[in-house]
């Protein structure tokens, strides 16, 4: 809880007080000890005390002006500190230098991190895009000849497609709105762009399809909410050994978009984590293939376009993802 300003100011000059008040007993014992009379000396001492009190409020009201000032910098003290009070003293001056040598540093710290996290960004960004070459040239070899080994390997090439995809939206989320339409969209479009993408994995693993016309228009980002709808697909694939994933939209006012499977569930210590970067939980253990990515990008990304997002699981039963598509209001982060 923050110290209310008259108390601190209280506190800062709690010598001056009490140096003052000694001053006061000793100047009062003298005259006592001396027998003068006790009009003037109270005179004298009530002109003294309505002055202190003028000087005290006076100096109380420009303390908390800077009280004030200061108070009002710290909201943009990390871009500038040009607008800092002129220094009234020397110690003020002391710290106003101080504060410039570490602003200075954390500056061309910042500057630094900054240049080196785009100059690795950029290398990534060309990397992806380089490495698309050789996968589309993969792709055309295994094309020319159909047997029981080039469909295996066009399934792991088809996955290393994918593992490209999410770097390069990994790198694309901090520069997301520079990339961004919006507009309504048919979700039913959205879904089965997503659908059409995993048809040869549900047919080579024998999962059922159970998809119901969704009938709803949305206010969203096509291209993000197609990554995000892939991501939650493959993972509901990636974890469903047999049965059937189920797309259909419920709710009051049906705005919310359920993906559900039947594959082995989620436990109940892991679900308040699966949405954080990195984390891969028992599932991501057994599987030793789980980045503890796509989930998190996800989230972020669901979280840009103002939707929400969320989890049902069951050990053994199932996964049910919500993503509820009602939220409109846009955010700029």
């Amino acid at each position: 809880m923050k110290t209310p300003a008259i108390f601190s100011y209280i506190r800062q000059h709690i010598k001056t007080f009490i140096t003052f008040i000694l001053f006061g007993i000793i100047f009062i014992v003298v005259l006592f000890l001396y027998n003068l009379p006790v009009e003037p000396v109270l005179y004298s001492a009530v002109l003294c005390i309505i002055i202190g009190i003028i000087l005290f409020i006076l100096d109380f009201i420009h303390y908390y002006r800077k009280h004030r000032l200061l108070y009002q910098l710290q909201k943009q003290v990390t871009l500038s500190i040009d607008d800092l009070p002129q220094a009234k003293s020397l110690l003020e001056k002391d710290y106003q230098e101080l504060i410039q040598i570490l602003f200075a540093d954390k500056t061309s710290l910042v500057s630094g991190a900054d240049a080196a996290r785009n100059d690795l960004i950029d290398y990534y960004t060309l990397w992806v895009h380089q490495i698309k070459t050789p996968i589309s040239a993969m792709r055309l070899l295994l094309q020319t000849e159909e047997n029981t080994q080039n469909s295996e390997l066009s399934m792991e090439l088809f996955k290393i497609e994918q593992y490209v995809e999410m770097v390069l939206q990994y790198l694309r989320l901090d520069s997301y709105y520079s990339d961004l339409v919006i507009k309504k969209y048919n979700l039913d479009e959205i879904v089965r762009q997503a659908v059409r993408k995993y048809a040869k994995i549900f047919i080579g693993q024998k999962i059922s399809l159970n998809y119901e016309e969704l009938n709803c228009q949305v206010l969203t980002d096509e291209k993000w909410l197609v990554f995000v709808i892939e991501q939650l697909l493959s993972n509901a694939l990636k974890y469903t050994k047999e049965g059937s994933i189920s797309i259909y939209m419920e709710g009051k006012d049906n705005n919310t978009l359920v993906i559900e499977d039947t594959g082995i569930g989620i436990a109940p210590e892991d679900l308040p984590r699966v949405f954080e970067k990195g984390y891969t939980g028992y599932n991501g253990h057994a599987d030793k293939k789980s980045t503890g990515i796509g989930l998190y990008l996800c989230k972020r990304i669901i979280k840009n376009l103002s939707h929400t997002i969320e989890i049902e699981s069951q050990v053994g039963n199932g996964t049910k993802v919500k993503i509820c598509l009602d939220h409109i209001d846009i955010r700029f982060e």
